[in-house]
């Protein structure tokens, strides 16, 4: 692997690691995809995949010789999360990795009441604990699973009150992470509150999923109760339906307020708002 690309990227065969992977790739950009199936790996110029999984730290530090830049786009939720991250990033100390960019949450903390924040907050310390260099690209809610919250009959619940939140696009993220990984020396200790150009409640937000798709959206706010039990038909584990109800619960408390500069200072350009989002994304 030594001869392979200095910069490294997971998730590749997702959303967001598949529009920084391509962006590279158009800019002319040498990278290592980090992929679970290398028959899944896209297929783009001056890229190498090679195999790694988060919770394998051999396979991953084999997979991570020679990377300078890591760009580590948190892991899949599961129960054991948090345990895969650690390994990861241990693997990537070990490999001699030297910066990580890591795709954390809006205001995470050790108390974020979203409770998937902790976990994004425990990773970057351990980051940060490490003696790699560190870039943090903390990202808001997506706009871009504002259209998915809305049951078949068209309302959105939770118990999210008049709270407003500073959603941001898939798109400016990834814009924002290649920003960061095009010139990773700038960005060295740096983090990024990534969001959108506004605070919107979903009620607020109702009303432009209604206006920008023609299907009539609501939004019903639950009590907590209201919530545990309207999901509890799904069979989650209880660590899963805790995160989902906490996404409203979040905004409810307002720690997912505050519109920041940040993805126009990284990108040049401003940020999607919802209206825009979904006049671009023409798939709804």
């Amino acid at each position: 692997m030594t001869l392979a690309p200095t910069l490294a990227i997971t998730g590749s065969t997702g959303h967001l690691g598949g529009m920084v992977a391509r962006q590279l790739a158009d800019a002319g950009s040498p990278q290592r995809l980090l992929v679970r199936d290398l028959s899944r790996a896209p297929e783009l110029d001056l890229a190498v995949p090679a195999v790694v999984t988060y919770a394998d730290p051999v396979l991953a530090k084999a997979a991570l010789a020679g990377v300078q830049t890591l760009f580590m786009v948190s892991a899949a939720e599961a129960e054991d999360r948090l345990q895969q991250h650690y390994a990861f990033v241990d693997a990537a100390a070990a490999a001699g990795v030297r910066h990580i960019v890591y795709t954390s949450f809006f205001g995470a903390a050790a108390d974020s009441t979203f409770t998937l924040g902790r976990d994004h907050f425990a990773t970057e310390e351990h980051i940060r604990a490490s003696g790699m260099d560190f870039t943090f690209l903390r990202d808001n809610f997506y706009l871009d699973f504002l259209p998915l919250l809305a049951g078949e009959d068209g309302v959105i619940r939770g118990p999210a009150g008049d709270g407003v939140m500073a959603a941001v696009a898939r798109a400016d993220v990834a814009r924002s992470a290649v920003a960061v990984l095009r010139d990773p020396a700038l960005h060295i200790g740096r983090s990024y509150n990534l969001t959108g150009p506004d605070d919107i409640s979903l009620a607020t937000a109702a009303e432009l999923l209604t206006a920008g798709t023609g299907r009539t959206i609501t939004f019903h706010n639950e009590t907590l109760e209201e919530a545990y039990a309207s999901r509890a038909s799904y069979g989650a584990p209880p660590w899963q339906v805790d995160a989902w109800v906490s996404t409203y619960t979040a905004i409810a408390a307002g720690e997912l307020a505050g519109p920041t500069s940040a993805v126009h200072e990284l990108t040049g350009r401003e940020p999607l708002g919802l209206a825009e989002f979904l006049a671009e994304s023409h798939t709804l």
